[in-house]
């Protein structure tokens, strides 16, 4: 007996066996994602490369998802990627065909190059949701721009389009509601914001007013900030897409509120002021 075969058969004496594959687990959704999970009483299985599975290789995705009951599906590049489009769709076939009919997608607000994925998704038979998420607050406390606030400058080609920037402990809370809710999010589409609209000049000088440090905004062009990309290790191919996502999603189209989060969880979405001062009171920006 294997270890996955172990963890299937006591996964399914709790709570009545209701197990969730999380992709991306140990990511900036995934890792909220699988703490809220647990956090309902559910039980988490983790689909990573640590834990046998591959994204790109198919051969081991059957193994993950023999005998969950759920997925959550994060794309770990780009969700408007071709490979997201076909890989996303492969899976949730896959998991359709094993049983794992409820799947959760996270997909990106506003980008036009994620319709393929979704669409995928829906056509796959699976029970679906998708959740289409603003620019993640996260993403100033996690990933490559956080380097840049560290040293004192953040360059990005948002120009002064105003976003509203969402925790993404809101998404793991709304996942797993949507998740525990039977059939009430099933075949819909849920678009989450955070509670109001700032420039990321405005997000940079909240940040920079917490951690008492000077911290600049330099927007750049699309293209430039591509450059810099290739400049960075990022194949030629790769940074291309990226310019023409930045281009659409930076263009001003997400600049309004929804109310996503209320709507599933009763309670307005997190604020940004919020999640910097928790942060800087971590010390994520000190050198």
């Amino acid at each position: 007996m294997t270890q996955n075969t172990e963890n299937r058969q006591s996964n399914h004496s709790d709570r009545g066996g209701m197990t969730v594959v999380v992709t991306g687990a140990s990511g900036r959704t995934g890792s909220r994602v699988a703490e809220a999970v647990r956090g309902a009483g559910l039980t988490v299985r983790a689909a990573s490369r640590a834990d046998g599975f591959d994204w790109e290789d198919p051969t081991t995705w059957a193994d993950t998802l023999a005998g969950a009951d759920a997925a959550y599906l994060m794309y770990p590049s780009d969700v408007g990627s071709p490979d997201a489009t076909e890989g996303v769709g492969a899976l949730a076939r896959e998991a359709v065909g094993l049983g794992v009919r409820r799947l959760v997608l996270l997909s990106a607000r506003g980008e036009e190059q994620a319709r393929a994925t979704e669409e995928e998704l829906k056509s796959s038979g699976a029970d679906w949701t998708v959740v289409q998420a603003s620019w993640f607050a996260q993403n100033f406390s996690e990933g490559p721009l956080v380097e840049g606030l560290r040293h004192g400058e953040l360059v990005f080609p948002a120009g002064e389009v105003t976003e509203p920037f969402l925790d993404v402990r809101d998404i793991a809370d709304v996942v797993v509601a949507a998740l525990v809710s039977g059939e009430r999010y099933v075949g819909r589409t849920l678009e989450l914001t955070g509670p109001r609209l700032l420039s990321f000049r405005e997000a940079v000088a909240e940040i920079a007013g917490a951690t008492g440090s000077e911290l600049t905004y330099t927007p750049v062009p699309a293209r430039a900030y591509g450059e810099a990309l290739e400049g960075f290790g990022v194949p030629t191919q790769e940074a291309a897409f990226l310019v023409e996502v930045f281009e659409g999603l930076l263009d001003g189209r997400n600049s309004r509120l929804t109310d996503g989060v209320r709507q599933v969880l009763g309670r307005e979405p997190r604020g940004f002021s919020d999640f910097v001062r928790e942060n800087a009171a971590a010390g994520v920006w000190k050198v």
